[in-house]
């Protein structure tokens, strides 16, 4: 009795946070399905976020009372979102990958534990705390200073020419991304190192190999699962991120980036800056249409998330 007693309440215990995960998605599925009826499919490719006018009459439109002139498209925070993401992913990896190479091989183990301990506390930091620096320090270096400068004279690399801006913008975002998602790879890497079969390293070195060409010819190809994995779980932490986005990205409403200093908006700061306007509507359609956006959000998360777990657990296998 005791035994199944045990069993029912750690089946109970293991089944509450993949209940919650599809309880949240039915909720906003629900919750959001008069602004599905009324976008469309259309919805995701649309350049155009209108609330209408919300002193006006309520009018209905395929079955769904909204506001006269109410348009709700999103593509501009598609593009805002996964460009950022990118962006900062391409930035964070290298430097991850070294800086877990460096603690896990080039460090004695008395200082390499502290050291990865400091490294592992930048994932505590709240991402207020993130935008705030950003805000304060990155954003007037950046746009008095180095984008200028990258603007005069990196020209001929596409979407590095053109206005610099003012320091806000999709560079400043990406870079606010990759210092909060390096230790998340640099933690995974560093145990994926240590896992390594020293014989292989020292055969390298034995062969002639610098430390170098031993991380580039032995230890990245047979990490290659791991870091596609780790690569893919840190695109999902970075898509997801809000209020230092919100701090440092522009907050750009229908514009689409024409070069890297751009203005933009992801889909999880364009919901809280827009949250206060969107109640101010009476037929509740802009808040259902936010709504919807953070469905979109959940699903593109918890998808790359999912890749990310089988690629890192398929690595395990091997």
């Amino acid at each position: 009795m005791k035994f199944s007693l045990f069993r029912i309440s750690l089946v109970g215990t293991a089944s509450f946070l993949p209940l919650s995960l599809l309880m949240l998605i039915l909720f906003l599925v629900l919750y959001s399905l008069p602004a599905i009826h009324y976008n469309g499919i259309s919805f995701l490719w649309t350049n155009d976020w209108n609330l209408g006018n919300l002193y006006g009459n309520p009018v209905e439109i395929h079955g769904q009372q909204v506001m006269p002139g109410a348009r709700f498209g999103i593509w501009f925070l598609v593009v805002g979102t996964l460009l950022s993401a990118v962006i900062a992913l391409i930035m964070a990896l290298p430097i991850a990958i070294g800086a877990a190479y460096f603690l896990a091989e080039l460090l004695p183990k008395w200082l390499a534990s502290p050291l990865a301990l400091l490294v592992d506390l930048l994932a505590a930091i709240p991402s207020v705390v993130f935008g705030l620096w950003g805000y304060a320090v990155l954003i007037p270096l950046m746009g008095h200073s180095v984008y200028p400068w990258m603007s005069a004279h990196l020209q001929w690399v596409p979407y590095f020419g053109g206005s610099p801006g003012s320091g806000y913008g999709l560079l400043t975002t990406a870079l606010v991304l990759a210092f909060m998602i390096v230790p998340l790879i640099s933690a995974t890497m560093r145990e994926a190192i240590g896992s390594i079969e020293p014989a292989l390293k020292e055969a390298g070195r034995g062969l002639g190999l610098n430390r170098l060409e031993v991380l580039w010819y032995i230890i990245l190809p047979k990490l290659k699962t791991t870091i596609t994995g780790v690569s893919i779980l840190a695109l999902g932490r970075a898509l997801g991120e809000t209020m230092a986005v919100v701090m440092v990205s522009g907050n750009a409403l229908n514009y689409l980036p024409n070069n890297i200093y751009s203005p933009i908006s992801t889909m999880a700061a364009f919901i809280v800056s827009q949250l206060e306007s969107a109640l101010q509507d009476p037929t509740n359609m802009a808040v259902e249409a936010l709504a919807e956006i953070a469905l979109v959000l959940l699903l593109l998360t918890v998808i790359v998330n999912v890749i990310a777990r089988l690629l890192l657990w398929s690595a395990r296998v091997r």
